[in-house]
């Protein structure tokens, strides 16, 4: 067979015609051109949802849901086109099939109930984006990540590794906590039951004592204690600390646990249902227990003498305790500030080092505190603080000293004015606070009132500037 009659041959085949469409007669030749076209468009369609969600919207800055959402409707709709113009150019009669169709729809209406509604469900999260890739969310008491979103299933990775599959429609009905929405800051409560006849004081310091050990406990919301009820066989306390990484929120929970029990151990409190045993020999070193109960301490020293019971019960429920050793280095130069410290027992020093030479600049002794400025100015520590004696501390986190000045303008006014007379402090800080702007020529000749005008705008994103402080 010569070539030309093989290719005549050829040519017959694809022309050959198979059946009648319309006003076309349909052959193989018209096949392989529609399935050809039809490969295009399809093609086409993902090439520019990839375009969109992957770069073109992703400059404009649009987030991943809405990316993907919008990219996925635009790729269809030119899929959608594409495929009835391949119709069209074949010489489909739509009018004929529509009845064909509507019966079919009919029919596929009743048994894609379910996907159409995971659908239109799934284009609903990825518009919305209240639900993204990545969120930490909690589903029916099962925590996970949101590893993918698309228009029929969410798939969320738990924390024991495994990915479960859900769909969409079930989300979007079903309440769904998520844990990372705005941030991923989050608050942990751990509970603690002791038996009766322990000293709810007691047991507050030390939990809070804990919470401030705790590196991943932020101290802005600060950590909280509630005697949540007087029950029947005990005390029952929970401590509510928040973190940072509330996807970690497992191991941070274990590890207070451990700590809550070792703190209580060393104050000889006992928890519900824990054997007693008689100690006869006491406990020595940093880890026993405190002589004095705090709110007598806090009511002997002469700034807070003037407290009533309900007060120094409220200024013992923010803080804690905390025994420190002589030679201890409790901040370094240039630390943030975390805390009010008051020093109850020992002393602390103020260490100016250079390259050379240590020198002590002034110390802090019993009843008095230091910390408050790097708290109301927001600036770090311009020194280093020693511990010069064996010294015990009362620690009152930031987020609970801004509580206090704003709640309890006299506990405001015993700071301001008991700073106010240590200028050695205040010149401790003098080129720190000219370098930020927060000093000008003459401040200082008044001190107290420029403490309160700082003290004022420190509070006023929270309080609306309503704090009012007391003229003595």
């Amino acid at each position: 067979m010569t070539p030309a009659l093989a290719w005549n041959g050829l040519i017959r085949l694809f022309n050959a015609p198979l059946l009648p469409l319309g006003s076309q007669t349909i052959t193989l030749g018209s096949l392989l051109g529609v399935g050809l076209l039809l490969l295009v468009v399809t093609l086409a369609a993902r090439l520019l949802r990839f375009l969109l969600a992957k770069r073109l919207l992703l400059w404009l800055g649009l987030p991943e849901g809405r990316r993907e959402a919008i990219g996925t409707l635009l790729a269809i709709g030119l899929a959608a086109f594409g495929y009835v113009a391949v119709a069209q150019g074949m010489g489909l009669d739509f009018g004929a099939l529509a009845v064909l169709f509507g019966a079919l729809g009919v029919g596929l209406g009743f048994g894609l109930q379910d996907l159409t509604r995971n659908l239109s469900s799934g284009l609903t999260l990825l518009m919305e984006g209240k639900l993204k890739v990545g969120d930490l969310i909690e589903f029916e008491g099962t925590q996970g990540f949101i590893r993918e979103i698309s228009f029929r299933s969410t798939v969320i990775r738990t924390f024991q590794g495994s990915e479960i599959v859900l769909p969409n429609a079930l989300i979007t009905n079903t309440l769904v906590h998520n844990l990372s929405y705005l941030s991923s800051q989050g608050r942990v409560d751990l509970a603690v039951r002791v038996m009766h006849g322990t000293d709810p004081l007691l047991v507050t310091e030390a939990l809070l004592a804990v919470a401030l050990e705790e590196p991943r406990v932020l101290d802005d919301p600060a950590p909280k204690v509630v005697l949540h009820q007087i029950g029947r066989e005990g005390l029952e306390f929970e401590l509510w600390v928040w973190t940072a990484e509330i996807q970690n929120q497992l191991l941070l929970r274990s590890a207070m646990n451990y700590a809550i029990h070792r703190a209580l151990k060393r104050r000889g409190i006992h928890l519900l249902g824990e054997k007693q045993v008689l100690q006869l020999l006491p406990e020595a070193g940093p880890g026993a227990p405190l002589a004095f109960d705090l709110d007598e301490q806090l009511a002997a020293i002469p700034c807070f003498a003037n407290m009533d019971a309900r007060r120094l019960r409220e200024l013992v429920g923010s803080g804690a305790r905390r025994r420190l050793t002589a030679g201890q280095m409790l901040v370094e130069k240039g630390d943030p500030g975390r805390a009010l410290h008051l020093v109850l027992e020992g002393r602390i020093s103020a260490i100016h080092e250079t390259e050379r030479i240590s020198h002590r600049l002034f110390s802090f002794g019993p009843g008095e505190f230091f910390g408050e400025l790097p708290l109301l100015l927001q600036v770090p520590y311009p020194t280093a603080m020693w511990v010069q004696e064996d010294a015990v501390l009362f620690e009152i986190p930031s987020g609970n000293v801004r509580l206090l000045l704003e709640n309890r303008p006299d506990f405001a006014e015993i700071v301001l004015q008991a700073l106010a007379r240590r200028g050695d402090v205040l010149r401790s800080y003098e080129s720190c606070l000219r370098e930020r702007g927060l000093l000008r020529e003459g401040d200082l000749g008044n001190p107290l009132q420029w403490l309160r005008g700082r003290l004022r705008r420190v509070l006023e994103p929270r309080v609306g500037g309503s704090f009012q402080s007391t003229q003595n």
